[in-house]
């Protein structure tokens, strides 16, 4: 151990749970202090009560309260691991530190499960990557808001890493050409990463925008959006029927004309042009499917 500081002075006053004797001669001490609260622990101190907890919880029955206790306070006091793997993605962007974090502590238990005492190891060095396998697969399972093929997601990540070494050195942002310097990438593909970045994460339409002036009157992303035109459908479709209209003979045209701009009815359209009104409904009927027909073609 880094320190030799005994627990109990470690923490000052400590309780004692009651009836826990060492079960075994490898005890280091016969009884577990109570912490009544371990953020209050030095990480040094608490290295050397993780010891003395991982040694006892051995020889606890698994189930018991005294079991509980000693898992539970061990989680508390390494917490801080998972704080530190957690700000490795700090750069993930996102407001999820806290499920980040959550993530990281069933690693933390995970670690806390499988560690062995009769390894020549420290717990952190041994719990870390259990917490980072964690975080990873979470980032890898739910962060995405648009799905990206994998080998954008892990470019993702290495273009995170060397936009804060360069940023650092540079004092500024870099450049596509220093990214592709120092990843040993084509440019090309790394506007492709930068662009598969934005599917990261999706902003909510509800967030206020960036452009709204200071003062109660706030106006979201949603607000600034413009809706559909119905009349845009309307030049459209008169645009696509144009030249439809065009391929009509001179006397079909006329018809369309005085039966859909004039609205003249099929009595007045047959007597201007001597035809029995039951005539202009079939030849109105043919113009209007073949119209139909074109414009579904043009769609």
């Amino acid at each position: 151990m880094a320190s030799t500081t005994e627990p109990s002075e470690a923490l000052g006053t400590v309780g004692i749970i009651p009836g826990h004797h060492a079960a075994h001669s490898g005890a280091t001490a016969s009884e577990l202090p109570w912490i009544e609260d371990t953020g209050k622990v030095a990480p040094k101190d608490a290295r050397a009560l993780s010891k003395l907890f991982f040694d006892r919880l051995q020889v606890l029955e698994e189930g018991t309260r005294e079991y509980q206790y000693a898992r539970n306070t061990l989680i508390e006091m390494n917490v801080s691991l998972v704080r530190y793997a957690a700000s490795r993605f700090r750069n993930r962007g996102g407001d999820d530190t806290e499920d980040i974090i959550q993530v990281g502590t069933i690693g933390l238990i995970k670690a806390i499960d499988r560690f062995d005492l009769s390894r020549d190891v420290e717990f952190a060095t041994f719990a870390v990557p259990y917490i980072v396998g964690e975080i990873k697969r979470f980032f890898r399972d739910t962060t995405w808001a648009v799905h990206v093929p994998r080998r954008l997601q892990e470019l993702r990540v290495e273009l995170a890493k060397a936009k804060e070494q360069l940023s650092a050195e540079l004092d500024r942002e870099p450049t596509v050409k220093e990214l592709a310097g120092l990843l040993n990438r084509p440019e090309e593909e790394i506007i492709e990463g930068l662009v598969a970045a934005n599917g990261y994460a999706a902003g909510s339409l509800d967030a206020p925008s960036a452009e709204t002036d200071a003062g109660s009157d706030k106006r979201s992303f949603a607000d600034l959006i413009g809706e559909d035109d119905p009349g845009m459908e309307t030049v459209e479709n008169l645009h696509t029927l144009a030249p439809l209209l065009e391929e009509l003979d001179d006397r079909e045209r006329r018809i369309v004309q005085m039966r859909f701009g004039q609205e003249k009815t099929q009595a007045q359209i047959g007597a201007e042009l001597g035809i029995s009104q039951m005539h202009v409904s079939r030849l109105i009927a043919r113009i209007v499917k073949r119209l139909r027909a074109g414009m579904s073609v043009e769609a």
